[in-house]
């Protein structure tokens, strides 16, 4: 796991030192490294975070068969986005005594399986990242105004797509298809991600 470099865990700190609950978004292109940099805060902040991730409210395969959208999926109409705001809101407003539960997507069988995530109301830092924090239409203009701090996660863009295609070949694809997959698909979410760069509150390097 790299090494996050001390001036944001300064920032994280000086946040949790003022709030009792801290909502980081951490958003960016397919393959920017958004769930090793979650990973590697929680690890971090190890005590006192969750990580509660936009994948998620990906729609199960049967919807998105049934919607027309299975070869789409990935992009923004592919979420349950009006659910993920819907979380961010009941954990913003976590009262004390309540367990708020999130799904997780399981890579291994392509679905979301729900209450696989349970976010305790003594938890300050909860970490929420995924490809459409910042976008400005639909539900998803409502995910930023509910987060502390968003940051972009940068990175080059060939490293970045070298990452995505030997992630779809270790989850099943060719490397053929993996290739065309991240070419029509991925990229195309990309660039309209990297429309959204300039609202980040952070721009994150590593």
């Amino acid at each position: 796991m790299p090494a996050v470099p001390p001036t944001y865990l300064d920032r994280i700190g000086n946040l949790l030192a003022t709030r009792r609950r801290i909502l980081l978004g951490l958003v960016g292109a397919p393959g920017s490294g958004k769930s090793t940099l979650a990973q590697a805060l929680h690890e971090t902040f190890a005590d006192v975070s969750v990580i509660v991730p936009m994948d998620g409210f990906h729609l199960a395969g049967a919807e998105l068969r049934r919607l027309g959208l299975a070869g789409k999926k990935g992009a923004p109409e592919t979420f349950d986005s009006a659910g993920y705001v819907a979380l961010l809101r009941r954990i913003r407003a976590q009262r004390t005594g309540e367990t708020v539960y999130a799904p997780r997507f399981h890579r291994e069988i392509e679905e979301p399986v729900a209450g696989a995530i349970a976010v305790q109301p003594s938890t300050p830092l909860v970490i929420t990242e995924g490809n459409y924090l910042l976008l400005e239409s639909g539900h998803w203009a409502d995910v930023a105004g509910l987060l502390d701090e968003t940051w972009y996660v940068d990175i080059d863009s060939p490293l970045r797509v070298e990452r995505l295609v030997g992630r779809h070949v270790h989850f099943g694809r060719s490397p053929q298809a993996a290739e065309e997959w991240v070419r029509v698909n991925d990229e195309a979410n990309a660039r309209l991600i990297e429309t959204t760069r300039a609202r980040a509150t952070v721009l994150f390097r590593w």
